[in-house]
């Protein structure tokens, strides 16, 4: 069996081979059951950790389990609240085949498959991506849509002006042209994609700033009680969703849908449809596109597999 580390993960992943391993695996099919929560007791500290574990399988090729230790404690210890692993196996004969970094294939597979949803639904001539959130998984918006679009400006936004900062020194130096904006309104006003990847409770991004042809990428958010969109987003809007658990679980959704302004039936698309070509995708250069995702397993499995 393979021990994949942290590095050797990430330089096996490139954004562009990711990419196109989701939409294969996508178009491919995989089953993928509902995810399994246990409650670990906690010890000293009184707060009781969570072990996620999630699994999906191809029939006859390859099957994989993801493993996530959620431990809201961890913050007085200096240590990270989640870590996470992933074990592949061969599907005919169960055998273990590698193991590798479960955060890196998380964090990796979720911003490729906010590109792989932009390749369809952002204008092909989209140049200008507002960045919202500068974490692990914002970190990398940038090189993945850098692959699937003509991205030349990069504008930088989080709640901490210093963790923006950085970011932007970063894609700098790496050869980008980045910088850090404050004013989320006028930032918007500028950007052809506008990226969020933040945990947000409350929304950010607001309808009424929205100008036709632009897309709006939402990837932070992944439970009823965080918001990175206000409820004008969903109205005269085209809105796609990655599975559809994200109508399940996502703020983002449920808020509108209670509010009335709108309904499960308005989504025009999963992405695995668009992979299909079931949908077209964004069908003109004046429609405003929003892609709600919460992740899925599938995507996991596909990255996992592209590494192997």
């Amino acid at each position: 069996m393979q021990i994949v580390d942290q590095n050797e993960t990430i330089a096996r992943l490139p954004a562009s081979k990711l990419i196109n391993a989701l939409e294969e695996m996508f178009v491919q099919g995989c089953d993928v059951p509902l995810r399994h929560s246990h409650k670990i007791e906690s010890g000293s500290d009184g707060q009781d950790g969570i072990f996620l574990l999630m699994p999906a399988w191809q029939q006859g090729k390859k099957f994989g389990l993801k493993t996530a230790s959620v431990f809201p404690g961890n913050r007085t210890r200096g240590l990270p609240a989640l870590h996470s692993t992933y074990l592949l196996f061969d599907a005919e004969t169960g055998v273990p085949l590698a193991m590798l970094d479960g955060d890196t294939i998380t964090s990796r597979r979720t911003a490729a498959a906010s590109a792989l949803a932009a390749r369809y639904l952002s204008r092909p001539d989209s140049s200008t991506l507002l960045l919202v959130g500068s974490g692990r998984v914002g970190s990398l918006i940038p090189e993945a849509y850098a692959a699937v679009r003509p991205i030349r400006k990069i504008m930088v936004w989080d709640i901490e002006n210093n963790s923006a900062a950085s970011l932007a020194e970063k894609l700098n130096q790496a050869g980008a042209v980045a910088r850090v904006v404050e004013d989320l309104e006028s930032a918007v006003a500028e950007a052809d994609i506008v990226s969020c990847a933040t945990l947000s409770t409350r929304p950010l991004i607001q309808g009424k700033w929205l100008r036709p042809g632009m897309h709006l990428d939402l990837i932070g958010g992944f439970t009823p009680t965080m918001r990175e969109s206000d409820n004008d987003c969903y109205v005269g809007t085209s809105v796609f969703v990655d599975t559809d658990e994200a109508l399940a679980k996502a703020g983002d959704l449920l808020e509108p849908i209670a509010a009335g302004v709108f309904k499960e039936q308005d989504v025009r698309a999963r992405l695995h449809e668009l992979c299909h070509g079931q949908h077209p995708g964004r069908t003109n250069s004046e429609e405003v596109t929003v892609f709600k995702a919460v992740g899925t397993a599938l995507e996991d499995l596909a990255a996992a597999c592209a590494a192997l």
